[in-house]
C-alpha cells in the first residue's frame, strides 16, 4: 500500500494533488500523511478541509481525511517535525510546499532551500522510500527569450532570475541532488499554472488576474501574439501523482507544460475572456508598452482597475511583464512518451476562470501571489 507524504496540501498545487487522489476509486489502497502548518492536528485538519472544499469534494470524500493523516509542521522549522516516527514508514513523497510569492517574503529562502534540504535529508534516510517527487518551476531554467526549452538542456547560467522564487527553486534541486545522491529523486517543473478545468479560479486566482489586468489596461509588456505556456492545476496534480506512483520512470526531471503545440497566444486569451464576460475584445486597442512607460501612467491605474495600490501594480507589471516578454515554450516530450494526455488548452476553461472571479477586484485577486 502506498503511504504518501504530501507537503503543501493547504495550498493550490498540493490541494489539487490531494483532490486528485481522493477522487480515485482505489483510494482505499492509499494512505496519506499531510504536512501542514498549525497549532495542533485539529487545526491542521481544519486548514486542509477548508482548502479541499474549494475543489468541491463531497462530504464522503472529505471524511477520508482525519486527524491521523495530519503531520503538524513547517518547513521553516523542520526540526519540529522530522523526528515524527510516521515518517519512517513513508513510501512516496510529493513535495509541493514552498513560499511561492513573487513579493519580498523574508522567509522565502529559509523555507524553499534551508528547511526543504533538511526535510529531504531526513526522507533520504527512510528505507521504505520509493520516490521523492519535488515540485519546482519551469522558469528556474532561466530560458532565453523567444525559445523552446527542452528537457535535456542545462539551465542558462548566462541569464538572471527575475525573482528570488525561481532562484530558490533551482538551488534546492541542485542541493538535494548533491547531498542526497542515492535518494529516488524526481523533479517536476510546471510551467504557468492557472485555474482548474472544472472550478476555474475558485481554488486560487493565482496568475489569472495578470491577464485580466492587462486586458483592462489594454496594455502590457508583451506582444499581442506572444505565447503563454499555461496548464490547469488539475492536470499538474494528475501528472505529479503519476510521476510519484508509476513504475516506469525513465528520467529524473520532467516538464509539466503545454508543450510547443498547446501554448496559448495572448490574443486568444483576450478573445475568450471577452466571450465569457460578454465584453468587447481589445485587439484593436492593445498597445505593447515597456515598464518605464507604465510608470508614467501609474496615476491612471485606479481609474481603470478600481481601488488599488499603484506601487504594487507597478511591481506586478515589472515582474510578470518580465516573464511575459520571454515568449518561451517548454517541451513536454517526456510526459508524452509516458503516454500522458495533453493538458486541456487554456481557452477551454477560461470561461470558468472568468465566472469564478466575477465581482472581485484586481487588488483582491492578486494578493494570493504577493503574500
Amino acid at each position: 500500500m502506498p503511504n504518501i507524504l504530501i507537503t503543501g496540501a493547504s495550498g493550490f498545487v498540493g490541494g489539487a494533488v490531494v483532490e486528485h487522489i481522493l477522487r480515485q476509486p482505489a483510494m482505499d489502497n492509499v494512505q496519506l500523511l499531510l504536512l501542514v502548518r498549525a497549532d495542533d492536528k485539529a487545526a491542521g485538519l481544519g486548514r486542509i478541509i477548508n482548502n479541499l472544499k474549494k475543489f468541491e469534494l463531497s462530504e464522503k470524500q472529505l471524511s477520508l481525511i482525519t486527524e491521523d493523516a495530519i503531520l503538524v509542521g513547517d518547513l521553516a522549522e523542520p526540526e519540529n517535525f522530522i523526528d515524527d516516527p510516521r515518517l519512517d514508514s513513508i513510501t512516496h513523497v510529493i513535495n509541493c510546499a514552498a513560499i511561492a510569492s513573487f513579493g519580498n517574503n523574508p522567509v522565502l529562502w529559509k523555507v524553499n532551500v534551508d528547511g526543504s534540504l533538511i526535510f529531504a535529508k531526513r526522507m533520504a534516510q527512510v528505507k521504505s522510500l520509493q520516490r521523492f517527487v519535488h515540485v519546482g518551476t519551469a522558469m528556474a531554467s532561466m530560458p532565453d527569450k523567444d525559445s523552446v526549452f527542452y528537457e535535456d538542456m542545462p539551465d542558462n547560467s548566462h541569464n538572471e532570475d527575475l525573482v528570488q522564487y525561481t532562484a530558490s527553486k533551482r538551488a534546492i534541486e541542485n542541493l538535494i541532488r548533491q547531498e542526497c545522491p542515492d535518494m529516488p529523486f524526481v523533479v517536476a517543473r510546471p510551467s504557468i499554472i492557472v485555474g482548474h478545468t472544472q472550478f476555474g479560479c475558485r481554488p486560487s486566482s493565482s496568475i489569472f488576474w495578470v491577464f485580466l489586468m492587462a486586458i483592462k489596461l489594454k496594455k502590457f509588456t508583451c506582444t499581442f501574439d506572444a505565447n503563454i505556456d499555461v496548464i490547469p492545476v488539475d492536470y499538474c496534480a494528475m501528472v505529479l501523482v503519476n510521476l510519484c506512483l508509476s513504475d516506469d520512470i525513465q528520467h529524473n526531471f520532467y516538464h509539466i507544460s503545454s508543450g510547443e503545440e498547446m501554448c496559448t497566444p495572448f490574443h486568444e486569451i483576450d478573445t475568450f475572456v471577452a466571450k465569457a464576460g460578454n465584453t468587447k475584445k481589445i485587439v484593436d486597442e492593445y498597445k505593447q508598452m515597456s515598464y518605464q512607460d507604465f510608470t508614467g501612467i501609474r496615476k491612471q491605474f485606479k481609474d481603470i482597475l478600481g481601488p488599488c495600490n499603484d506601487k504594487i501594480i507597478l511591481r506586478a507589471i515589472k515582474l510578470y511583464g518580465g516573464f511575459a516578454e520571454l515568449n518561451v515554450k517548454f517541451d513536454n516530450q517526456r510526459l508524452m512518451d509516458m503516454g500522458m494526455p495533453k493538458p486541456a488548452p487554456f481557452r477551454s476553461y477560461i470561461d470558468k476562470c472568468v465566472t469564478s472571479t466575477r465581482g472581485q477586484s484586481i487588488s483582491e485577486l492578486m494578493m494570493v501571489d504577493f503574500k
